[in-house]
């Protein structure tokens, strides 16, 4: 019993790191949470080993750790997600002629939870249950780029962190922020070659009601097609709004995206 007091203490301070849109002090989580300052710093410091949260000593602020992430994004890896998803990556399918996948974070991968396949098309190395780099997929990168800029700096912390599938792609953090910051200019991620040669993909987030990227929806396509990929891009779009206001209820999907 004496540990419950402690447990709803971390889980206020998880809590009101969530609703931040970047990393704290420590004393705007002492006044937020109601917590002493010798309370709060034992707390956070536990919550760090345990890599809840994360501690930029630079700027002296605290902001959630990959695990917090990893927590939340649990959800998104079990059955409703899948059964929201369905159909509307069904119907993206019909509207575009090509596969589409729903991917959630899992670390630095992304893990595919839907694969829905175009008839006639052949099948892609993105099956239910595969993991891929997650700064190489489209999926991925449409999920990063919608993260805090402090969580993608804790997923990738040195050059050991980029692997490598076909010699493309990001090596280094400024390299991926490029491509993410690019990526939240035109509204939607994208790969060529770098998951399979000759093909390539588009992607977009889905977002929970907190703005905060829970999946991406991403079509893949021959790399030499004639189609406009703007046109694809917009019913991958359109399809990830669709699902962000389902998991939402709406709140995200409001607040635009």
């Amino acid at each position: 019993m004496s540990q419950v007091p402690a447990a709803t203490r971390a889980l206020r301070v998880l809590r009101f790191l969530a609703t931040q849109a970047d990393p704290v002090p420590l004393d705007r989580i002492m006044r937020a949470c109601h917590l002493p300052r010798s309370t709060a710093y034992h707390l956070l410091n536990t919550m760090i080993d345990e890599g809840f949260v994360v501690h930029l000593p630079d700027e002296r602020r605290y902001g959630l750790g990959v695990a917090a992430f990893e927590v939340g994004s649990g959800f998104t890896r079990q059955e409703p997600l899948a059964r929201l998803a369905r159909r509307p990556l069904a119907e993206l399918v019909d509207r575009t002629g090509h596969g589409a996948h729903l991917a959630v974070l899992h670390g630095r991968d992304v893990l595919y939870v839907i694969e829905e396949r175009a008839p006639g098309r052949p099948p892609l190395v993105t099956d239910v249950g595969v993991r891929l780099p997650a700064h190489l997929t489209a999926s991925g990168r449409a999920i990063l780029a919608a993260l805090p800029a402090s969580q993608v700096r804790a997923l990738y912390p040195d050059r050991d962190a980029f692997v490598d599938r076909h010699g493309k792609g990001p090596t280094s953090l400024s390299a991926l922020r490029t491509v993410l910051a690019a990526t939240r200019q035109r509204g939607y991620a994208t790969e060529d070659g770098e998951v399979t040669p000759g093909l390539q993909s588009v992607a977009a987030a889905v977002l929970d009601h907190n703005s905060h990227p829970v999946a991406g929806v991403a079509v893949t396509f021959p790399s030499d097609t004639a189609e406009d990929v703007t046109s694809i891009a917009a019913a991958v779009t359109s399809t990830a709004t669709r699902l962000t206001r389902r998991v939402s209820g709406g709140a995200a999907a409001s607040r635009g995206r």
